[in-house]
């Protein structure tokens, strides 16, 4: 009988020894630039960002099937520009590196489309995010599908003021400058959309850290620039009154993602 038990013994350990190296290698992902990184990945960084106001029907058309803004009134929706520095990435598998999205407030279909806003139950397209490196480029391009280009991106700090510049193929992107809220300890989860080999995908966020918002604010400034990207920017149509200013500083947790249903 103790014979018998120790091979059964023996038999589940080898086997939850299976199914736990089948689970890290389908967790490993490995970079066109040899990088490799492990979901989720827990990064940490420091993010600056408006939440504005914008066309509606210019949201609509850079919004993929599927997904439909929010509003905060019929004909305005939601842009989110943020400037983020991640300073660690997984266990240093990737670079440090700095980046800049655009981020379209969205939500499935199915959802009414001013619901969202009050609940906070909305995520947000990742319209474009020119990042610094190009192992960054690739982490966001091959795991989640992201609109990551390779730019220049330089901030300067003067007292709870960022200014993030973007210049990209040489041509000046946009500059933002803004007017940091003070933080207190909060923990959030958010959903990101992309589109990856023609499929929408959701991916879930995990923010833990400081959090800071100033809501209804005109204490910032965009200057939007000569590139292509440029044009996108200005036929939003973006407010002078952003509905919020955010800041952030902590650790932040991407998931796998997945199809939308």
């Amino acid at each position: 009988m103790g014979s018998e038990t120790d091979t059964r013994d023996r038999q589940s350990s080898a086997d939850r020894g299976s199914a736990t190296a089948a689970s890290e290698a389908r967790d490993l992902v490995t970079l066109s630039t040899g990088h490799e990184i492990r979901l989720p990945l827990e990064t940490a960084a420091t993010v600056t960002g408006l939440l504005l106001p914008a066309d509606s029907d210019a949201v609509v058309d850079l919004l993929p099937a599927g997904l439909q803004p929010v509003r905060v009134t019929p004909r305005r929706a939601v842009v989110t520009l943020l400037a983020v520095e991640y300073h660690r990435i997984g266990d240093d598998a990737v670079g440090p590196y700095d980046e800049f999205a655009v981020v379209l407030a969205a939500t499935p279909e199915r959802a009414r489309p001013l619901v969202p806003l009050a609940t906070g139950e909305y995520g947000g397209y990742v319209h474009s995010l020119p990042v610094t490196t190009d192992p960054a480029r690739a982490l966001g391009a091959e795991v989640w599908g992201f609109p990551k280009s390779v730019a220049r991106i330089s901030h300067h700090d003067e007292g709870r003021r960022r200014t993030t510049s973007v210049v990209e193929d040489g041509d000046h992107v946009l500059t933002v400058d803004i007017a940091r809220p003070r933080t207190w300890p909060a923990t959030r989860e958010t959903t990101s959309y992309a589109v990856r080999d023609g499929r929408l995908e959701a991916l879930s966020t995990h923010m833990d850290g400081r959090f800071g918002v100033r809501p209804l604010s005109s204490d910032f400034e965009v200057m939007v620039g000569y590139h292509d990207r440029s044009a996108t920017l200005r036929d939003l149509d973006i407010g002078d009154r952003a509905l919020a200013q955010v800041a952030f500083e902590g650790t932040v947790t991407y998931g796998a993602g997945g199809p939308v249903a």
